[in-house]
């Protein structure tokens, strides 16, 4: 695998990855009949947030984003784009599970959207997203806490366990 990092997004990068939008998308998009030049990158300004989005680089170069934008019951997932000279490479699956096992120290669920019959909902699958529901573009996705473990000591509600309970919850209980 290739050099990989994140560094925070400024608001210099909104064209960048604006660009990137409409190039990852446009194949999913023009299959829907959605695609629209103009409004799918306009659609990735109105909604980029610098303060939530991280810049993936790949050998100290622009290849792609993420953002994790928090909401009352869950982050979402959002603007998770990858060049598609990168991809393939295990780039994007390494920038999710560094994402989720942040969200799951944090016991936060994580919901996204996904186009219709994009090759990323199999991605989003293999890390534990599970549809919620779909309409004619977009495919709703969850993933939610994993169960309680020794090493996060967070419950399945996001509350952080005392060393009591956590012995009580643990899979062996220790002898006394």
């Amino acid at each position: 695998m290739a050099d990989w990092g994140l560094r925070p997004a400024s608001a210099g990068d909104v064209e960048a990855v604006a660009e990137l939008r409409a190039l990852v998308l446009r194949a999913d998009l023009e299959r829907l009949g959605r695609y629209d030049a103009r409004r799918v990158r306009q659609r990735l300004r109105d909604g980029f947030v610098p303060a939530h989005t991280r810049v993936i680089e790949v050998d100290g170069a622009f290849a792609g984003c993420v953002a994790l934008r928090p909401a009352d019951d869950a982050h979402w997932l959002e603007h998770f784009y990858l060049d598609p000279r990168v991809q393939g490479a295990g780039i994007g699956t390494a920038v999710l599970r560094a994402l989720l096992e942040r969200c799951d120290r944090e016991g936060t669920v994580v919901r996204l959207n996904v186009l219709r019959g994009s090759p990323a909902r199999r991605l989003y699958e293999r890390h534990g997203f599970a549809v919620t529901s779909e309409d004619p573009v977009d495919v709703f996705m969850v993933r939610g806490v994993p169960r309680t473990s020794r090493r996060t000591g967070v419950s399945g509600s996001g509350r952080a366990l005392t060393a009591g309970r956590r012995r009580r919850t643990a899979r062996h209980r220790p002898r006394r």
